[in-house]
């Protein structure tokens, strides 16, 4: 297995970043037109940043935190690398960089009893209620994220 790579997600990634939004099996867009490449330009030039996880010059996963409106507004990872650590990777990627920006609290929505949900809750997050269309709504705020990271960080005991 190859072991991907990590960087900023650029202009020139958007064509495979909506490859990979586009093969995932949950969280499906009812209506991909809605999601275009100007939108995710802004997303990662103008309003946040955006990462890219890489196989062989393939992306093969991104994430993408929206400062404007203090919420993770992408990360998704292709179904053929799942369960290798690669969303987790890029989860803690981009709270890193958004908590060096600003100490807001940090929103997003997905839906209810999928593996996006179990995911969120595995890293830290609260269920604060819904949103949208009947989405979770969960926060993370910038203490509970240095909590978690120095608690990840210590060695744990036998």
């Amino acid at each position: 297995m190859m072991i991907p790579t990590y960087r900023e997600a650029t202009v020139a990634d958007i064509p495979q970043m909506q490859v990979v939004r586009h093969l995932v099996k949950e969280n499906v867009l009812s209506n991909p037109a809605l999601v275009t490449d100007a939108a995710v330009e802004e997303y990662i030039t103008k309003r946040g940043k955006g990462w890219v996880a890489e196989v062989e010059n393939k992306v093969v996963g991104f994430s993408i935190a929206d400062l404007q409106e203090h919420s993770i507004w992408a990360l998704f990872v292709d179904p053929a690398y799942e369960k290798r650590g690669i969303g987790r990777k890029l989860h803690d990627l981009m709270l890193d960089w958004y908590f060096g920006q600003t100490k807001e609290k940090v929103w997003l929505g997905t839906s209810p009893n999928t593996r996006a949900a179990s995911f969120y809750r595995t890293a830290g997050w609260r269920d604060v209620g819904t949103h949208g269309k009947g989405e979770i709504k969960f926060e993370m705020t910038f203490e509970e994220w240095t909590q978690r990271k120095a608690v990840e960080a210590c060695p744990k005991e036998d």
